[in-house]
């Protein structure tokens, strides 16, 4: 009798997804910025992800229940904000470490959940993660304030819409993702416009863009629901632990942006509080989880 085969496509789109994550975020910081900052780049991001959700997945095939409308409000305002906060957050502290600080909202989220001795043993390995970041120096000066209370105000609102979201399990993902995302749209693409104006419709930015949403948003969804079909939630969430690794190792040979030997120690920290948080976590079916974070 031989060995079962271990489940290399989900594995791989796992992988992919976050590759694809860390390529479409660095691709607009170094593009993007400059041209319609911080503000203009989510509204082109977001807005683009959902036209390209809505004609892939057609939500208004479906019916919905009652209530629904209120709670993809909720859920959509949650994920349009929490997008708006990282990309400010990214305009002053390392890709790497925003992605980190941010993993700390969903991370702690599923911690306080717990009475498990062990679970505030990554209570404290993320605690730990996040002391060395917050005053961790950079160059020669600190991180930016600014930037570390945007990117702790997207880990809160990851959380937030990791429990809005949940509250939307009874409809398919692409369904409630693509609704999701319009609501996202219609909350920060005014936003977005205002500050970067005419700019914003410049053919390049417009085609930059779109190419944006693809890589961060269209082609890592579809990876992961990919992934969630086939692997355990618990063997999904260890693997999705290695974004703030890989969003670093991304933004060194693309954005040349350098960590210090504790920030990378910081991000260990996380990532290992993270990995474990999900491998000891109850074994149970595999839910809808797709993440839409940066």
């Amino acid at each position: 009798m031989t060995a079962p085969r271990p489940p290399l496509l989900p594995l791989l789109s796992v992988l992919g997804s976050v590759t694809f994550l860390g390529l479409g975020t660095s691709w607009a910081k170094h593009t993007l910025f400059p041209l319609v900052g911080a503000e203009g780049t989510t509204a082109l991001r977001v807005g683009f992800s959902a036209l390209l959700l809505l004609a892939c997945w057609r939500p208004w095939r479906r019916r919905l229940h009652a209530g629904d409308a209120s709670r993809i409000a909720c859920y959509g305002a949650a994920l349009g904000v929490m997008n708006l906060c990282f990309y400010m957050a990214l305009r002053t502290i390392p890709f790497g470490v925003a992605v980190a600080i941010e993993f700390s909202g969903p991370l702690i989220l599923a911690l306080l959940g717990s009475r498990r001795a062990l679970d505030f043993v990554w209570v404290m390995f993320a605690v730990a993660g996040l002391g060395l970041l917050l005053p961790q120096v950079h160059g020669v000066s600190t991180l930016d304030p600014t930037g570390l209370m945007y990117a702790l105000a997207a880990a809160v609102l990851w959380a937030t819409y990791i429990v809005a979201g949940k509250r939307l399990g009874h409809l398919h993902a692409g369904h409630s993702v693509s609704l999701g995302l319009t609501v996202a749209a219609l909350v920060v693409v005014p936003v977005g416009l205002a500050h970067a104006g005419s700019a914003a419709f410049s053919p390049t930015v417009l085609l930059v863009g779109l190419g944006v949403a693809a890589l961060s948003s269209a082609i890592p969804i579809s990876l992961e629901m990919v992934a969630l079909k086939r692997l355990p939630r618990h063997a999904f969430g260890v693997m999705l632990s290695m974004e703030p690794a890989m969003a670093a190792l991304i933004a060194l040979a693309l954005l040349d942006e350098r960590l210090t030997t504790t920030q990378w120690l910081a991000i260990a920290l996380i990532m290992a509080a993270s990995m474990g948080s999900a491998f000891t976590a109850r074994r149970g079916p595999v839910t809808t989880a797709v993440s839409l974070q940066g």
